[in-house]
């Protein structure tokens, strides 16, 4: 094995040449691309100094090579472009030409690092102006759908029933099981946390009390459209994600039929129908948790619990829960359909368009509930 070495020769012409020679590959640990370019002194050049015309390169009883050498050709090329020196490497093997023709001839990423070397000033500009847009977006698509909503109040919709009701199912009966372990469970953690504060004082029969409320007013529409948000949302992204990526929702507008009514419009139908009902369901299932607790745990009879939980909870918690959880089904449906709707042309940006719309989801559903708690409190229910 002939060990990998280069020569450099200064040409009278003012031109550079450089030789390489011996076996160019990984396991010869071959010098370093940085080490080789250094040994150019293309960096060192003083305006005073004689700048080289071109560097040619060329092989002298060059044996097996790999991707090392095309690293250290490209670098060469790459710094010799950037010093406006041009570089000869016709004298390559046509392999090694031809690869390294394809090297140079792939564009710098327009995202990279060295592309986007803006001040804080210009990032935050950026990001204000990118703002702007998505509010504009988000109201743009928030019009098509109020279009598509006014649409099919009179009747002139392109919804398909077969398609709204699958998504109905998706959205309601098929999210029972999670719905009902999450409310369980969440009943039991609020009647343990309640009993503990109660049994100093020995009412622990309020328990009763706080469990009732918090499901009917919070918990059951805050879970309901959390747990949307992370099935449905997230499914309704994927799917119209994808749907992007295949271009059919470029065939549905080629046909004359909009994406909006045919395929945004029966999802927000159906999750601001089926919400309501799983809201409800949360709220007995929680207070289901809450019965098992007080009964298995605190001594407490069941008649006893029941009586004390009717009479705590008025048909305006309801009311406000069930009212609540509409705006959020609402609201985790109008996001798994915008990131779906614009998403990009790839597997990556599908992945991206799922996990948008599961995060602004849960975020519209908590900013939402606190909003809720402000209007309550000044409205006095």
């Amino acid at each position: 094995m002939v060990a990998p070495n280069f020569d450099i020769t200064k040409l009278s012409d003012g031109s550079i040449k450089m030789v390489f020679s011996g076996e160019w590959r990984l396991s010869q640990t071959p010098p370093s691309a940085e080490k080789i370019v250094q040994s150019l002194e293309i960096d060192s050049i003083s305006p005073s100094a004689v700048t080289p015309s071109v560097i040619v390169v060329s092989v002298d009883n060059l044996g097996a090579w790999d991707s090392s050498l095309i690293a250290v050709l490209y670098s060469i090329v790459t710094q010799c472009a950037a010093k406006n020196i041009e570089t000869d490497y016709s004298a390559l093997p046509i392999g090694l030409k031809g690869l390294l023709k394809l090297a140079t001839a792939v564009p710098r990423r327009e995202d990279s690092p060295e592309a986007h070397k803006e001040s804080w000033i210009a990032r935050v500009g950026i990001a204000t102006l990118g703002a702007f847009e998505a509010t504009r977006s988000v109201a743009h698509f928030i019009g098509e759908i109020s279009i598509a909503f006014a649409r099919l109040l009179k009747g002139k919709t392109q919804l398909r029933r077969n398609d709204f009701l699958e998504i109905l199912l998706q959205a309601g009966p098929s999210a029972l099981s999670i719905v009902t372990l999450i409310s369980v469970l969440v009943g039991l953690i609020l009647a343990y946390i309640g009993a503990i504060q109660l049994q100093q004082f020995g009412a622990q029969i309020y328990v009763a009390n706080l469990v009732g409320l918090a499901m009917t007013r919070e918990m059951a529409g805050i879970m309901a459209g959390i747990i949307l948000a992370g099935r449905t949302g997230a499914a309704f992204a994927a799917h119209l994600g994808t749907m992007q990526v295949n271009e059919e929702i470029d065939a549905l507008l080629t046909f004359g039929i909009s994406p909006v009514e045919f395929l945004v419009l029966p999802r927000m139908l159906a999750v601001i129908l089926m919400i309501p009902l799983l809201c409800l369901y949360a709220m007995i299932a929680g207070i289901i948790g809450g019965i098992i607790v007080s009964v298995g745990a605190l001594g407490i009879s069941l008649p006893l619990y029941y009586d004390q939980t009717v009479n705590s909870i008025e048909l305006t918690d309801v009311w406000v829960g069930v009212g609540k959880s509409i705006v959020f089904g609402a609201l985790v449906a109008l996001c798994g359909c915008y990131h779906g709707m614009r998403c990009g042309r790839s597997a990556s940006a599908v992945g991206q368009a799922t996990t948008a719309a599961v995060v602004s989801g849960i975020v519209c559903v908590v900013v939402a509930d606190a909003v809720f708690a402000v209007l309550c409190d000044i409205v006095g229910i």
